[in-house]
């Protein structure tokens, strides 16, 4: 006879369990029709699994998370790679990529975002081409030729009708964000721009034009370029070159939930501690993963828990993660040893001991596996 769902709620409810296992346990027996004696069996091969899972009490869990994250790190190569699928927007992949990751980079060497959209966007490819135009960062270049006409002293713009067309602009709203930007007002004539410097010098002349170049007339400041690619769900995503996640998540018409970055740092200030260790392991994993090589995310999970338990994105290095160590010994030994020494002698730290790299160091057995256990006899009357 079956037992019904109350009772295999009340026993999957009282195991000795992480609430994680206990809900993925609840939803495959929602709809199972089993007997108490398969229950018991269910109960009995789960405890007995989670029992063999769990990591031994004295394990050298850094050690070994280290050694299964190096190893495979030496089989990476150090090339800049194609963006997959998207050959116009390089990448930077393998073992650069993972020192980026764990040195927590403020500014990755090659930032990129993917950028779902909406459904209405989605599959409308007109759509999808607006919002990329709404994105990406346009500047005087990409809409005319600029010419300067020395004799006069002037600078002519000379606007392309498509490229208006394509982004949806004026020449009197250029002009308009000219003018804001630069406090110089253009003229306006037909489909060009005239300007001239407050002082008729060659320098000056030199001078707006290098500063009309570098004003963002549309789109959002860092991203250089954006590429629309067709998935094969049919949908449209666009693809960024450079990033800037806070003002791409406030566009209409942007699927925040599905929306990401490269840049860690940038996740952190936008959604918080949390999302930025996700982000350390996605990232992570998908940069061994590309390469061939499979690591237990346990590992990633264990280096991201590190980096992110003070509430803020620490690298793994002298300025973050080992700088910081308790022992003396344990700092000395990863970087500028004489430093750390010299430090800590006119301080007066105490080292005790506790930790693989200095026990090794001073050559006494390291408090791990048989070395953890103490045993104490008691001397006889």
């Amino acid at each position: 006879m079956s037992v019904d769902q109350k009772t295999i709620e009340e026993a999957v409810s009282a195991l000795p369990l992480p609430q994680k296992v206990i809900d993925s346990l609840m939803r495959e027996l929602k709809s199972a029709k089993i007997t108490k004696k398969q229950l018991d069996e269910v109960i009995r091969n789960v405890l007995a699994t989670y029992d063999y899972s769990r990591i031994q009490a004295g394990e050298a869990a850094g050690v070994v998370s280290a050694q299964s994250i190096g190893e495979p790190g030496t089989q990476m190569t150090m090339r800049t790679f194609h963006y997959a699928g998207v050959a116009e927007i390089n990448v930077t992949l393998g073992l650069p990529r993972l020192i980026e990751i764990v040195d927590a980079r403020k500014n990755p060497s090659t930032p990129m975002m993917t950028i779902f959209l909406e459904k209405d966007y989605a599959y409308d490819r007109d759509k999808a081409r607006e919002l990329a135009w709404k994105i990406e960062a346009t500047n005087i270049t990409v809409l005319g030729s600029m010419s300067t006409d020395i004799t006069e002293m002037k600078v002519v713009v000379e606007l392309n009708k498509k490229a208006l067309t394509q982004r949806n602009m004026t020449p009197r709203e250029i002009a308009g964000k000219i003018e804001e930007e630069m406090g110089v007002s253009p003229e306006v004539s037909d489909d060009a721009l005239i300007m001239r410097p407050e002082e008729a010098s060659y320098r000056q002349l030199l001078q707006l034009v290098k500063s009309v170049q570098s004003i963002i007339l549309k789109g959002i400041k860092g991203i250089k370029r954006v590429v629309i690619r067709k998935e094969e769900s049919g949908e449209y995503v666009l693809y960024t070159e450079g990033s800037a996640l806070k003002d791409v998540l406030a566009i209409d018409g942007v699927d925040a939930t599905r929306t990401k970055t490269n840049n860690v740092n940038e996740i952190f200030e936008v959604m918080g501690i949390e999302a930025a260790r996700m982000a350390l392991i996605n990232e992570a994993m998908d940069t061994l993963k590309e390469q061939g090589l499979t690591v237990d995310v346990r590992h990633i999970m264990l280096v991201s828990d590190i980096m992110t338990v003070d509430g803020d994105v620490k690298p793994i290095g002298r300025h973050g993660v080992s700088g910081e160590k308790a022992s003396v010994f344990a700092r000395a030994a990863f970087e500028v040893t004489v430093n750390h020494l010299l430090d800590s002698g006119m301080s007066g730290d105490v080292d005790e001991l506790r930790g693989v790299t200095e026990n090794v160091i001073v050559g006494q057995p390291i408090r791990l596996g048989t070395g953890n256990v103490k045993l104490i006899a008691k001397k006889p009357a």
